[in-house]
């Protein structure tokens, strides 16, 4: 398994390296460093103050230079300054990533545990009254955008029966009474496409012959549901459970922008407003670099899902 994981490793490294390539050209080639100077002086600026500027950020350099200036930042986690607030990159990112995390850890735990419970549900019953309920309720929910759910939640629940905060947020435990209602807004919106998909995972698996074997050898329900089909069925769940882990530190864009959460999905909404490209920058490289670190954690539990796999 050393050998493997030291193997995707330097595979990781080569994505990285691609991953850098390509957001030097979107943000210093094509995305304009001079567009960026006069969104920051305005147009009343003069050369003098534009060339002291373009020298401050380093865009007087070639691009060669300003790549490897990049390669260096991406490599030491110092992303330079925010172009609007000239705070550290790195500082900011550091205070954001607690409030998104605050948020999302609690979210995506919810959801992944009601999701698996209640797939495991519908497809035990399937086919029968709470079944075919739950399909509709689950095309119903993700036929709904999340805006709806974020303008109903925070009209009935916190403007119209005051049981929440409209928006906000504070550091500690008394984060916990403003991060509620995003859980539940979150839940809902990312539990109709869970179920669906882990219904059907788990459906392949309990129609196998080894659950009626294992039904004939009288193995009881929980059993059988818990430690064989769900056991067996954990691969694609496990594959699609990785793709949301990213989203715990960066965060829900739309979620912290509109309940005004300080994460880093509302510093993301802030910089492309602003046109903050080093922001814009460093955010999407931690993005990336989440996935692939994500991508390598669920090779690797699959290994420990099923036995059969050997990573060699």
């Amino acid at each position: 398994m050393t050998k493997y994981i030291l193997r995707r490793l330097i595979y990781s490294l080569t994505l990285l390296v691609g991953v850098m390539l390509i957001l030097f050209i979107l943000y210093h080639v094509l995305g304009g460093s001079d567009k960026v100077v006069l969104r920051m002086l305005g147009k009343q600026a003069t050369q003098e103050d534009i060339d002291n500027l373009r020298r401050q950020y380093g865009f007087d350099k070639s691009y060669f230079s300003q790549l490897l200036e990049m390669g260096r930042q991406c490599l030491v986690f110092d992303f330079g300054r925010s172009i609007t607030t000239r705070q550290k990159i790195s500082s900011m990112i550091a205070e954001g990533a607690i409030p998104s995390l605050t948020l999302m850890a609690p979210a995506f735990f919810v959801t992944v545990i009601l999701s698996i419970t209640v797939s495991l549900l519908c497809a035990y019953k399937r086919d029968g009254y709470f079944d075919r309920m739950m399909v509709i309720v689950s095309v119903a929910g993700m036929s709904i955008s999340i805006m709806a759910y974020i303008i109903l939640g925070q009209y009935l629940f916190a403007y119209k029966w005051k049981l929440f905060p409209i928006m906000g947020y504070e550091p500690g435990l008394n984060a916990a009474r403003y991060i509620v209602l995003p859980v539940i807004i979150y839940t809902a919106v990312s539990l109709g496409s869970n179920v669906r998909l882990f219904r059907t995972f788990i459906l392949n698996e309990i129609n196998q012959d080894y659950v009626r074997t294992a039904r004939a050898k009288g193995v009881s329900v929980p059993r059988l549901l818990f430690k064989h089909v769900l056991k067996n069925a954990m691969i694609p769940i496990i594959t699609q459970v990785v793709i949301e882990i990213p989203f715990l530190i960066m965060g829900s864009l739309l979620l912290e922008n509109f309940f005004s959460i300080p994460g880093l999905g509302s510093m993301s909404i802030d910089a492309l407003a602003n046109w903050d490209l080093p922001v814009l920058r460093a955010v999407t490289f931690l993005g990336s670099l989440m996935f692939i670190l994500g991508n390598l954690l669920s090779d690797i539990l699959y290994a420990f899902v099923d036995p059969r796999i050997r990573l060699e």
